[in-house]
């Protein structure tokens, strides 16, 4: 008898594990942390906070969510080995994540031959959802096609016929500036691109950079440049007077990740995609605002509304789906609605993209800060290409 109950003493101890993973989704996140700490420290913010709210609510389906990092250490192949790790030995439940246009191509491509679930949160390139993409991901944050799209408006107003172009010499950075020379093209047809400077991520000569697109002699800049490169540059250029006169429009300037460390060198008029948290008044976005100050007693940047919608998204998608089953939840984020900071959103059921939009407008200098003024929110789903082009450009088989 002492036997048979020591026996069931130990099965029991055994199958507690197995209750308890029974009773939570796990959801598997890998990103570049130590690579890009200003936005990534706020995207995880967001999603803990997100996270906290749900479960206080009574969590999805009845389970509680768990969150489980890994750092992909910015390297595609440590990242599909993240990913790997995170579906055999942690055992998640979905993967997410991403925020280098080239690692998100890598966990993308993985999760398609592997036909695990994956939603990119913050990877830009369009070839996530149009050329390279597959049944099995989504993608959260608004393509670099969206990006570009936004700031075209602007760039036609300006009436300006010699452009140069600066840009991170990387996927995401290659595909912005593709973008906008054929979309300004497509609009000016007689517009010039006189000059073009692809850095190295991260590793940008920026005195060398700004001489070879002044003496092209540009009447507007194009800059798709971020983080410290975006520093170095805008104080090179600065130094160098090379602003003076020079309209720009330039992508994710005004998301204050990078344009707080800009200060009083922030190059007023410039036209920008961003996050003008301070100036942004709707209910929604309100809601979000106080919830994270009271829990983190500080301001939000992007990072954060990114890595909170994340986590909504997985959650009504998973709750839409009714489990954690791929094939279910490829189904159910399909014309998925999620209400987020920013208002309504949806992923597209023909092409995996959400609507997501950003806000847009012109930099300025207030107490030494950089800020944007004259905002607009532009919705992502004004911003997509036609359904026959995106069938031209994503491949059948990526459903």
């Amino acid at each position: 008898m002492a036997t048979l109950t020591g026996a069931l003493a130990l099965a029991a101890v055994a199958a507690a594990p197995l209750a308890q993973a029974q009773g939570t989704i796990r959801i598997g996140e890998l990103n570049s942390y130590k690579t890009v700490p200003a936005f990534l420290g706020p995207y995880k913010k967001g999603m803990e906070l997100a996270i906290e709210q749900i479960n206080a609510a009574g969590g999805v389906n009845g389970k509680r969510l768990e969150l489980v990092t890994r750092d992909d250490n910015a390297n595609p192949g440590d990242a599909v080995r993240a990913a790997q790790e995170l579906l055999q030995r942690d055992k998640v439940d979905v993967l997410c994540g991403t925020f280098l246009s080239n690692i998100g191509l890598a966990v993308a491509d993985f999760a398609g031959h592997n036909k695990t679930f994956f939603l990119a949160s913050e990877p830009l390139t369009d070839k996530i959802v149009w050329a390279d993409g597959n049944p099995y991901t989504y993608r959260l944050r608004s393509s670099t096609y969206m990006q570009v799209a936004m700031l075209i408006p602007a760039a036609v107003k300006m009436h300006k016929q010699r452009w140069a172009l600066v840009y991170p010499n990387y996927e995401y950075g290659q595909s912005a500036a593709a973008t906008f020379k054929r979309l300004l093209k497509q609009a000016q047809p007689d517009v010039q691109f006189v000059a073009e400077q692809a850095a190295p991520l991260g590793k940008i000569e920026a005195g060398n950079v700004v001489q070879a697109l002044a003496d092209a002699k540009p009447q507007a800049l194009f800059n798709a440049l971020f983080a410290g490169d975006l520093a170095k540059f805008v104080r090179a250029g600065t130094q160098r007077n090379f602003f003076q006169g020079l309209d720009a429009v330039s992508m994710l300037t005004g998301e204050p990740e990078y344009l707080d460390p800009l200060g009083a060198e922030t190059p007023t008029g410039w036209v920008v995609t961003g996050y003008p948290w301070y100036a942004i008044h709707t209910p929604e976005h309100d809601k979000f605002l106080q919830a994270y100050q009271a829990r983190y007693k500080d301001y939000p940047r992007l990072g954060s509304v990114v890595g909170y919608n994340t986590i909504q998204s997985l959650a009504a998608g998973i709750r839409k789906a009714g489990s954690t089953q791929t094939d279910a939840l490829v189904q159910a984020f399909k014309n998925l609605p999620v209400d987020t900071p920013f208002g309504r959103i949806v992923y597209r059921g023909i092409d995996h993209q959400s609507t997501m939009g950003e806000y847009v407008g012109r930099l300025a200098v207030k107490d030494g800060k950089g800020i944007m003024t004259d905002i607009e929110y532009v919705d992502g789903a004004k911003l997509q290409p036609s359904d026959e082009q995106v069938r031209k450009w994503r491949p059948a088989s990526a459903g």
